[in-house]
């Protein structure tokens, strides 16, 4: 999971990205609610500034960029630095885990799945929130990767993808939701949500551990 660079450096002129698009950080935010369990003993994985944490009263959130780290801490968010891959929690510890725009940043998908099973309880809930690569925002953000300070070095999946890494023993088949229809620049209501993929720009995915 990659560490401090421009997360640490800028993290007030990343946290304004959701002031700047209200209507699709609500959208984002309204889909991940749907999928998380009522209850339970959460983590939030990537929780940077705490945008997602706080009002879904995730109580805890990891981050490996200290800058982050502090925003989310003033939202009232318990904060760990440490990285995906590398989880720093005993066995069956969690009973839900979120991960929003997370993804993209990992140097191992695959070894934070592994680690999302080992710390997760038997029938838990992994929640994860990406860009499809594929939809329009995902090209979008492709196009002017090299002009981003913060998505410079982002690795954006497609969900057949993120569904194939998670096809071994130990998972449910995945649920798959998307919302995000509307260009960003152009969004002036908060986005519908459906199931599966293909349509919107934003996907998220809800799946246990068996």
């Amino acid at each position: 999971m990659a560490s401090g660079g421009a997360f640490d450096r800028w993290p007030e002129d990343y946290d304004r990205w959701y002031e700047r698009f209200p209507y699709v950080y609500q959208s984002e935010l309204n889909l991940i609610q749907r999928l998380l369990p009522p209850e339970g003993i959460g983590l939030e994985v990537g929780v940077g500034s705490g945008r997602f944490a706080a009002p879904l009263g995730i109580k805890l959130g990891l981050d490996p960029a200290r800058g982050m780290l502090q925003l989310a801490r003033r939202r009232g968010v318990v904060v760990v630095q440490g990285e995906a891959e590398h989880l720093p929690f005993l066995n069956s510890r969690f009973d839900f885990l979120l991960a929003v725009t997370t993804l993209c940043f990992l140097s191992d998908v695959a070894l934070f799945f592994r680690e999302a099973k080992r710390v997760l309880k038997k029938g838990g809930v992994l929640v994860l929130g990406f860009i499809d690569r594929e939809s329009s925002l995902g090209k979008s953000y492709l196009a002017r990767q090299q002009e981003s300070r913060f998505f410079r070095e982002a690795k954006l999946f497609t969900p057949s993808e993120v569904a194939a890494l998670l096809s071994g023993p130990g998972w449910s088949s995945p649920e798959f939701y998307q919302t995000l229809f509307t260009p960003l620049e152009t969004l002036q209501q908060v986005e519908e949500i459906k199931s599966g993929w293909g349509e919107g720009s934003f996907i998220a995915l809800r799946v246990n551990k068996e």
